[in-house]
């Protein structure tokens, strides 16, 4: 797909690699809707910096992603803003650190929130969006997982079941959507300077990057990248890129 003058909407937008994923778009002349759920100042910021940097339209749009009646709006105001809605890439996420082992830190109310926001409102964003690429012809939705997702890992049981969830979720709906509409995912390992990697223990952090065969955190400009080639493509759908400087196989 030819992105020049073509309309994302990212989801968490604001967030480190949401910043970078609008960066890497707006760079390839797309314009931009930074969504947020708290961030408004960061959101606004973020924006200003796209339209002054890669001369595209940016704006900042409220979302709460488990919100059915703010999803709907929020798609119908960037169809209203920018005339068109072309690529969706859910980046918005949520989690706590909890261990495996501590079932009863897990209570079913951090499950609820964690499922809702990291799985279910990604659903809903697609289903919202996908009349609308239909009607236009043709849509890029670009999912963003985990190698939690992969592998029994990450920071709880709730955070890998949602990214595993997206990442099957990333297949389904690329059944469901196509011909006009290609779904793909990229599943980071640790990326650091992210507001998820904020929320993990320390040792986390230090075991992810030893583990690894490059003996590294993942590149957010790598995801980032990854992000744009999905968009662009034409014969890719259904698919999971890892990116995790070689920790996770599949």
């Amino acid at each position: 797909m030819d992105l020049n003058g073509a309309v994302a909407l990212v989801t968490g937008g604001s967030g480190g690699l949401g910043r970078r994923i609008c960066h890497a778009l707006a760079g390839e002349g797309v314009h931009i809707a930074v969504m947020y759920a708290h961030s408004h100042d960061e959101a606004e910021r973020v924006a200003r910096e796209l339209s002054s940097r890669h001369q595209i339209n940016a704006a900042a749009c409220a979302c709460d992603v488990t919100d059915g009646a703010a999803v709907e709006r929020v798609v119908r105001e960037v169809i209203g803003r920018f005339g068109r809605l072309d690529i969706l890439v859910n980046d918005a996420a949520y989690n706590k650190s909890i261990p495996f082992t501590d079932l009863d830190g897990l209570t079913m109310e951090e499950w609820d929130k964690i499922i809702a926001i990291n799985l279910t409102g990604p659903m809903r964003l697609m289903k919202a969006v996908a009349p609308v690429m239909k009607a236009q012809g043709r849509g890029r939705i670009v999912n963003i997982a985990s190698v939690s997702g992969v592998g029994p890992t990450g920071s709880s049981i709730a955070y890998a079941v949602s990214k595993a969830g997206l990442i099957h979720l990333t297949r389904c709906m690329a059944v469901a959507l196509a011909p006009e509409t290609l779904v793909n995912c990229v599943a980071p390992g640790l990326l650091e300077g992210t507001r998820a990697t904020a929320n993990l223990r320390p040792e986390q952090i230090a075991n992810s990057a030893a583990t690894s065969l490059l003996k590294r955190p993942a590149d957010k400009d790598d995801c980032a990248d990854m992000v744009v080639t999905m968009c662009r493509t034409e014969t890719m759908t259904g698919q999971t890129t890892v990116i995790d400087s070689g920790r996770y196989f599949h």
